[in-house]
């Protein structure tokens, strides 16, 4: 059985100069910041405008100063694919039945349910959801 994932939730980049690359993604390609001005740390803006209870993030992490060179294939932080809301669990007892350790963790700007697995080559993946419905 596979999982059903209905869209891209975040890519989230590693990256050394954090207004080069807020002006490549904000003012060049038009992503809207959802993060507040001024915030430290990642930096979240939105790519397009459909799903509004999770929108498709491009997320810019700041790597420390002074931090190596990346090794290719390692410029990608995490991938996140949003899957409907009613198979969150479902979902997650999929990975679970594959042998896969499922983490869990809270985002930090976005009212979500998330998992996080380890894919073959030691890239990280999420499962983002809106919450379920009270």
């Amino acid at each position: 059985m596979a999982i059903e994932i209905d869209g891209l939730a975040e890519v989230v980049i590693n990256v050394r100069d954090p207004e080069r690359s807020r002006a490549f993604y904000e003012d060049l390609l038009g992503l809207r910041r959802i993060s507040p001005v001024g915030q430290p740390g990642p930096m979240f803006l939105r790519a397009g405008s459909a799903n509004d209870l999770v929108p498709s993030l491009v997320v810019l992490v700041p790597l420390p100063l002074g931090s190596g060179e990346f090794s290719p294939p390692r410029a990608l932080h995490h991938l996140a694919l949003t899957v409907p809301a009613g198979i969150f669990d479902e979902a997650v007892a999929i990975l679970e039945s594959a042998g896969l350790e499922v983490r869990g963790g809270k985002h930090p700007v976005l009212a979500v349910r998330t998992a996080y697995v380890t894919d073959p080559d030691g890239n990280e993946v999420e499962l983002i959801s809106p919450e379920p419905a009270s």
